[in-house]
C-alpha cells in the first residue's frame, strides 16, 4: 500500500515507524521519533548542516485559514500546514508541505554519515 495521508489517516493503530519526511517546495526536513535529524536542500541535494530546525523536537503544525490568521497546533503536521518547532521559547515555522514521505533508505543512511564526527 502506498504511503499516502489518506492511508496514514485510515489506519487506526500506534504509529511504528521512527522516519518522517516533511516536503515543503524547497526543503526536506528528515524526522526521527519526532526530533528533526537533517534537512536538505530540494533544488541542490545538500543537507544543511547549520539549519536552525536540527535537533529540535517537532511541537506540532501550523494550522492557515482563509482569513489570513494562523494557529499553531500540537496535532501532527498534514498536506498545507507548516511545522511548528518550540524550544527553549524559540519558535521555527517552517513554510507549508507540499507532502509527507516516508525517506528512502539512502536518506536514512545519510543522517548517520552526518551525524559522524
Amino acid at each position: 500500500m502506498p504511503d499516502t495521508q489518506a492511508s496514514r489517516d485510515a489506519y487506526g493503530g500506534p504509529e511504528r515507524r521512527h522516519h518522517t519526511m516533511y516536503v515543503t517546495r524547497n526543503t526536506e526536513y528528515h524526522l526521527r521519533d519526532g526530533i528533526c535529524v537533517a534537512v536538505r536542500d530540494r533544488g541542490t541535494g545538500q543537507w544543511l548542516t547549520g539549519h536552525c530546525a536540527l535537533r529540535r523536537q517537532l511541537s506540532g503544525a501550523v494550522r492557515f485559514f482563509p482569513n489570513g490568521h494562523s494557529v499553531p497546533s500540537p496535532a501532527r503536521p498534514r498536506v498545507g500546514e507548516a511545522l511548528y518547532f518550540r524550544t527553549g521559547g524559540r519558535e521555527l515555522v517552517t513554510s507549508t508541505l507540499s507532502a509527507i514521505e516516508r525517506p528512502g533508505r539512502a536518506a536514512v543512511a545519510g543522517y548517520v554519515r552526518l551525524a559522524a564526527p
